[in-house]
């Protein structure tokens, strides 16, 4: 299938989940990660619409920024765990960052006299520490520090469904603790949740932003 097809079949059942939902497509912003594809793809995707696109590896990030250059309105997130001395290179290439999950990542992604950096707080709806993402029970406390960071703007939380568990009952606890960080910050609305296999569940459970790769961009490429 063309990548126009996808791109269409994939809005298309955003709509549908969203109206099940009784929510307007809308208010739902598709991010297109383009893993392990060439930075030409994201220059195709452009051409068809798409202006938010995200990436989870460091360098690869960093590469296709610079190939692709700045085209008006495109907006770059990062969604991969981030170390605290890859943080500043990160900062200066996107728009958000979805994985801020440490007060010292927050520290080092805090710059004054910057413009401000869209952040989410990533949530671990797993019990196992090992996995990325706070603890619930630390979620405040990282949401208030790193609203204390200059430069850093906490626009909600993140989470990855757990592969044990049914995604609708993970996004609603992700949607519990979302709401736990609106009382404290009013304007943190965003819900990053979702991905190829699970995103109509996020729909359900409030997900403002969906990850969504292999359904729009096709098999990752073969690296050696």
């Amino acid at each position: 299938m063309p990548l126009a097809d996808r791109l269409a079949s994939i809005d298309d059942r955003i709509a549908t989940a969203a109206r099940a939902a009784g929510r307007s497509a809308e208010d739902i912003t598709r991010i297109v990660v383009t893993k392990f594809h060439p930075a030409a793809l994201v220059d195709d995707l452009y051409g068809l619409g798409v202006r938010d696109v995200g990436e989870n590896r460091v360098q690869e990030v960093l590469e296709k920024v610079a190939e692709v250059g700045d085209l008006p309105d495109l907006r770059w997130h990062f969604v991969g765990q981030l170390q605290t001395n890859k943080a500043r290179a990160v900062r200066r290439a996107v728009s958000v960052i979805h994985s801020l999950d440490r007060a010292k990542l927050a520290d080092a992604l805090g710059v004054e006299g910057e413009p401000p950096l869209d952040v989410l707080i990533q949530v671990n709806l797993t019990a196992d520490p090992g996995r990325g993402g706070v603890a619930p029970e630390n979620l405040s406390a990282l949401a208030e520090h790193a609203a204390g960071c200059a430069g850093l703007r906490v626009r909600g939380v993140m989470a990855v469904a757990p592969l044990d568990e049914e995604p609708a009952a993970a996004f609603e606890r992700l949607a519990g603790h979302a709401h736990l960080v609106r009382r404290v910050f009013p304007h943190a609305t965003w819900i990053s949740a979702g991905m190829t296999g699970d995103f109509e569940a996020a729909i359900h459970a409030g997900a403002t932003h969906l990850r969504i790769g292999t359904a729009i961009t096709g098999p990752r490429p073969v690296r050696g």
